[in-house]
């Protein structure tokens, strides 16, 4: 039997979005490229949760193994994030559409190509979105929900603020909205359902889980970040990545300065998230985080991560009921 704090949880927490995955609470781990691996998105999934998998622009193979190895982990439901702009995205949306998965999201661009291939699988379809237009276009489109994003996120952003962002893609779309960017606790869940939001998606909270496989060092460096110490990198090039500060985002943001080519940017960023993810370089590699980083103190298990998160936000909303 359940405890009464689950059954508490639950009733608070029920939404079209965790009917619609199938889950017991509204907390989605982003599909983070090099972080998101099969044992992340699994272990989220098991502590009641939603995982994804970051197919990035790994090979469709890699991505249906990844599948298959969370399948061992957990039977509960999960996702597989696709990047668009990845040269491998049509076999690995073929492979999305073999597997069944119980969800895909997508990001930098419109899934419109893939969406009936994925509905007739019966899979659910959550593009990310940073603007009214594009949440209007997926929802005609025949998305089940939009994930919402603001700037405040890691990684490729947009331009507008999770706190406008959200309350004006509710407005716009009949479906069910997540929100992202900048939201950590139980507080920002709270605040992101008070914006219309009926569940949120969370990325640099779960870098720092037990479960995540990324480097001990870029763990570290997320859990001792300051709330200033993220920046923005590429707004020239028209592709603005948010990240901790280090010797590279300095040498970045410099030569964006002196207006070099595009090419030359490129070549700094080569490979340096891996170089952050997988051998831990802290100082020339990419170390994408939010802006919400200098609120993470601690490594705990996913189920830790989520518990903590739900028996806080039971406690705020009650209060405020």
């Amino acid at each position: 039997m359940p405890q009464n704090s689950d059954i508490g949880r639950v009733e608070i927490m029920e939404t079209r979005v965790t009917r619609l995955l199938g889950i017991k609470y509204p907390i989605i781990q982003g599909g983070m490229a090099w972080v998101a691996n099969a044992e992340l998105a699994a272990n989220v999934s098991k502590a009641g949760g939603f995982g994804f998998i970051g197919a990035a622009n790994a090979p469709a193979e890699w991505v249906r193994g990844e599948i298959e190895r969370a399948r061992q982990i957990t039977d509960k439901p999960f996702g597989v994030n696709v990047m668009l702009l990845s040269e491998h995205a049509d076999e690995v949306a073929q492979v999305v559409a073999e597997e069944k998965v119980s969800a895909v999201s997508t990001g930098a661009g419109n899934p419109g190509k893939y969406m009936k291939m994925w509905k007739d699988a019966g899979i659910k379809v959550m593009p990310v979105v940073a603007s009214v237009a594009l949440a209007k276009l997926m929802e005609r489109a025949g998305a089940d929900m939009v994930i919402a994003e603001g700037m405040e996120s890691g990684g490729h952003i947009g331009e507008q603020t999770t706190m406008t962002l959200v309350p004006q893609v509710v407005d716009a779309v009949d479906i069910p909205v997540v929100a992202a960017g900048g939201i950590a606790d139980a507080r920002g869940l709270c605040a992101a359902f008070m914006l219309g939001a009926e569940a949120v998606q969370m990325g640099t909270r779960f870098v720092v889980a037990k479960e995540s496989t990324v480097h001990k060092q870029y763990k570290e460096r997320v859990i001792s970040a300051r709330d200033i110490d993220s920046v923005v990198t590429g707004r020239s090039t028209g592709h603005p990545v948010r990240s901790l500060r280090n010797e590279m985002t300095r040498q970045y943001l410099e030569m964006e300065k002196q207006n070099v080519s595009f090419e030359e940017l490129e070549h700094l960023t080569l490979g340096a998230l891996r170089k952050a993810v997988v051998d831990g370089d802290v100082k020339m590699g990419t170390v994408m985080a939010g802006q919400i980083a200098g609120l993470i103190k601690k490594e705990q298990t996913c189920e830790e991560i989520i518990t903590e998160i739900m028996d806080k936000a039971e406690e705020l909303l009650k209060l405020n009921a």
